[in-house]
């Protein structure tokens, strides 16, 4: 009878070692390979958000992510929810003036009629697209902005920590 009771015991507290470990909440450290959920805000219009998609994936520490997001994520736990404000320098930067490029009207394909505020999709210096804006339209030239287009803006996040391993 004493075996059996001691039997039940261990049985007991094994079952909850395992309740407390699954009741324990991992926190987001370097290395955490974590999902969340997001809503980008910028000037109070929603921009982005990972609403009826799949939640965002990335690596704590990794450059994944912008800095100024990363550095508020660290810490949080699944189910965590936090508004995020990033300003410029810890997200894609302020706006700058030697990333403007004045190009012929030529170099433009002929049947485009170049318009201040028009996006264009150039090559990038890795062969990916590269997004650059119209900033000036001149008699002979066009003057490009290839700052990226959320440079020069707070970033507003809403998040919700999906998981963390």
């Amino acid at each position: 009878m004493k075996i059996n009771r001691l039997l039940l015991l261990g049985l007991l507290l094994m079952t909850l070692c395992v309740a407390c470990a699954k009741e324990k909440k991992v926190a987001i450290t370097e290395g955490s390979k974590v999902s969340f959920d997001y809503t980008l805000m910028i000037d109070g219009k929603v921009v982005d958000s990972s609403k009826d998609r799949q939640p965002l994936e990335y690596t704590q520490g990794s450059g994944q992510i912008i800095p100024g997001l990363e550095k508020e994520l660290s810490g949080l736990t699944v189910g965590d929810e936090k508004t995020v404000a990033v300003p410029p320098e810890e997200g894609y930067g302020q706006i700058d003036s030697s990333k403007f490029s004045e190009v012929p009207k030529t170099s433009l394909p002929p049947e485009l009629e170049p318009q201040v505020g028009m996006v264009l999709a150039m090559q990038g210096p890795s062969g990916k697209p590269l997004p650059v804006k119209i900033s000036d339209v001149k008699e002979d030239l066009v003057v490009l902005d290839l700052n990226h287009p959320l440079a020069g803006k707070q970033l507003n996040f809403e998040v919700k920590i999906i998981s963390v391993e």
